[in-house]
């Protein structure tokens, strides 16, 4: 009966100890997805806004036009959990996203289209499967956040797989 006693005993202490550590390790990742979040929707408006310039195809335009708006409106969404979670705001996307970002720069017309078309395809689903992880974080701001948004990166992703099909042609 005392074995089972103490046992029981270390087991709660146990259970107890790891709980803390564990919101810790949630928290933490929460934060450095809703950051990551951030940079992500700011890449997303750039080349949004890119695609209307260089593109050839009134589709990756469209596209483009698509990207802006709605990672435009869920980037305020994103800083405003940031700021709820005691998160510096990011101002300006990651050293990568930038560098896709003056590699696809250096396009124009259907060269434009085509690599921009196999970017978005590879970089929504990379995102979509960031989006489904984070979304798992039950009654966390940033969980909450991922959940909402998962549905358009979802249309963005098929938006893009029809322009690769199309060549950047058709939407």
């Amino acid at each position: 009966m005392r074995g089972t006693v103490l046992a029981v005993s270390a087991a709660l202490a146990l259970a107890f100890t790891a709980g803390p550590s564990l919101a810790k390790d949630q928290g933490a990742a929460a934060k450095t997805f809703i950051t990551k979040a951030i940079q992500g929707n700011m890449a997303e408006v750039s080349m949004g806004q890119l695609a209307q310039q260089n593109g050839q195809s009134d589709s990756v335009k469209q596209f483009g036009q698509m990207l802006a708006t709605d990672h435009g409106a869920a980037n305020q969404k994103a800083q405003a959990v940031a700021q709820q979670m005691g998160v510096q705001v990011p101002t300006e996307p990651s050293k990568k996203q930038l560098a896709d970002y003056n590699k696809m720069q250096k396009l124009n017309g259907a060269a434009f289209d085509k690599a921009f078309a196999q970017h978005m395809v590879a970089d929504h689903k990379k995102d979509i499967a960031e989006y489904k992880k984070a979304a798992k974080m039950q009654g966390d701001p940033a969980g909450d956040y991922a959940n909402q948004t998962l549905p358009d990166l979802e249309k963005h992703l098929q938006a893009a797989q029809q322009l690769q099909k199309g060549g950047g042609k058709s939407m």
